[in-house]
């Protein structure tokens, strides 16, 4: 297989995990990238090991392409490479050079973000990236602030950025009940979104449980540890209020 690697002014990433042949983070069969480090500190964050900056392999660059490549056959037209977290533009500025190599060997790129992270490096990233798949956690701004522990105000400008720079996104929303699944919330975000041109579609991700034992091998409280999966009549009058201002909404 012929495909090119710069090697030259080599860098490094920190890569938690890897998920090969993934189907939930973006279109077709993807490689899923899992970063170490996030500037959120969601309530229910599945992947709580992630948070911290200082966990995580030190992966050089070249070796993530490869191993796109190696699996590139499996891509087909729609997949490719997704990078999540932790969130990744926490490494903005190491994953630029990757995202130009997977570029130049024609791998399809998709950021999962929280957009609340804006500079230099960060717009450049989402320049070179294909798709961004943008979690926006609550539209409420004290609602966020209590379920992320910060502002949602970055978050709603980067959605305004990739929507000016006709940058596809999918717009990616966690139903928590009792901290998310307000009907009043969903509607001021569909209000706020609607006339958005760039949004491809709506995943609604249900609320789960699969990280606690995470919590408690880190020996951390999971504070959420009496909120209950959503019911399916939950889900499914989310997906109605979403469809009412979106014309592609799904539960993933």
């Amino acid at each position: 297989m012929n495909f090119q690697i710069s090697t030259s002014n080599s860098q490094s990433i920190k890569v938690h995990s890897y998920e090969s042949m993934g189907t939930f983070d973006g279109p077709g069969l993807r490689l899923v990238v899992f970063l170490q480090g996030c500037n959120f500190r969601c309530l229910y964050c599945a992947n709580p090991d992630t948070i911290t900056a200082k966990g995580g392999k030190e992966t050089p660059i070249e070796e993530i392409v490869r191993m796109a490549m190696s699996q590139k056959p499996f891509f087909g037209k729609r997949g490719g490479i997704t990078f999540s977290g932790g969130e990744p533009t926490f490494q903005a500025k190491a994953l630029i050079p990757l995202f130009r190599q997977l570029k130049e060997n024609g791998i399809h790129i998709c950021l999962d973000s929280n957009g609340g992270l804006w500079n230099e490096a960060v717009e450049e990233l989402l320049t070179l990236t294909d798709l961004v798949l943008l979690d926006v956690k609550q539209f409420n701004p004290l609602r966020h602030q209590h379920l992320t522990g910060k502002t949602n105000n970055q978050t709603l400008a980067t959605a305004e950025w990739l929507e000016k720079h006709e940058k596809p996104f999918w717009l990616r929303y966690v139903l928590v009940p009792g901290y998310s699944d307000f009907e009043e919330d969903i509607k001021a975000l569909g209000e706020h979104f609607k006339n958005y041109h760039m949004i491809q579609r709506v995943e609604i991700l249900p609320y789960h449980t699969l990280g606690v034992h995470k919590y408690e091998a880190l020996g951390k409280p999971y504070l959420l540890k009496d909120v209950k999966e959503n019911t399916p009549e939950q889900l499914n009058r989310a997906k109605e209020l979403f469809s009412h201002y979106f014309p592609l909404v799904c539960v993933n």
